[in-house]
């Protein structure tokens, strides 16, 4: 059977009357890299949500790995291979960066010895090493960022959702991040991310999906989506739209 690693099929999230996700549906085959993006209010987290277990849908199905899930707690799509990051990084500060590592590494190694074992090899996987024995709490915002990466691999997934990752780094930070998801790409996991740098959305993703007011209106290629007027439209405005004609 052809696997279906993800597929979001009409999902749909209203808050009172509200329609936060209006009927979105894509898919995703394994190893793949694909950036969502749209304005801020678009529903792009709140798509996260509903895939990683946060949320539960209004309407619509997900299946991941060929398994329905979006009725299922966060961490039983944890269990079956999906690992995300938050838009605003929340460490347990009163723990180590290692320590913070090993709380997800657990769920496959219940051993203290590999638990603390599989967490220092993530950590040397973000360059994080130096800082392992450091109250999280004392990181810098580049350091937290890698944190919530290590984290979400420490789970060892399939699939990352990193949410607004690169968000308040530097250009050398970004790169970094950049190499990064390209190497774990190159080993065979696959992403799924919301980034507002269309420079960076440009260099490395291969595709791309735009939300607007909750609903899907473009999907393809990087020089493709943001070169599309409608797109253009919903980032900047029409004024902006003769110089992409």
């Amino acid at each position: 059977m052809t696997e279906r690693f993800l597929a979001v099929e009409r999902v749909t999230r209203r808050f009172a009357g509200l329609v936060a996700v209006d009927g979105v549906s894509f898919s995703m085959d394994r190893g793949d890299i694909l950036s969502l993006i749209g304005p801020n209010g678009a529903g792009k987290t709140t798509l996260f949500n509903l895939i990683t277990g946060q949320l539960k849908p209004s309407e619509g199905t997900i299946v991941f790995r060929n398994e329905r899930i979006d009725q299922f707690p966060p961490y039983a799509r944890a269990q079956r291979g999906m690992g995300r990051t938050f838009q605003i990084a929340k460490p347990l500060t009163g723990m180590t960066t290692r320590e913070n590592v090993m709380v997800g590494a657990f769920m496959r190694h219940r051993a203290h010895a590999d638990a603390f074992a599989h967490a220092s090899a993530v950590l040397a996987e973000v360059g994080l090493t130096a800082r392992a024995e450091v109250p999280a709490a004392e990181l810098t915002l580049s350091e937290r960022r890698r944190l919530e990466v290590a984290r979400a691999l420490a789970l060892e997934p399939d699939l990352i959702l990193l949410d607004e990752v690169m968000a308040g780094l530097n250009a050398t930070e970004v790169t970094q991040v950049i190499e990064l998801i390209h190497r774990l790409n190159a080993r065979g996991m696959t992403f799924l991310v919301i980034e507002h740098n269309l420079k960076v959305v440009r260099a490395f993703s291969r595709r791309v999906i735009v939300l607007h007011h909750g609903a899907k209106i473009a999907e393809g290629s990087a020089a493709d989506v943001l070169s599309d007027p409608q797109v253009v439209t919903a980032y900047l405005g029409k004024k902006h739209l003769a110089g992409h004609a």
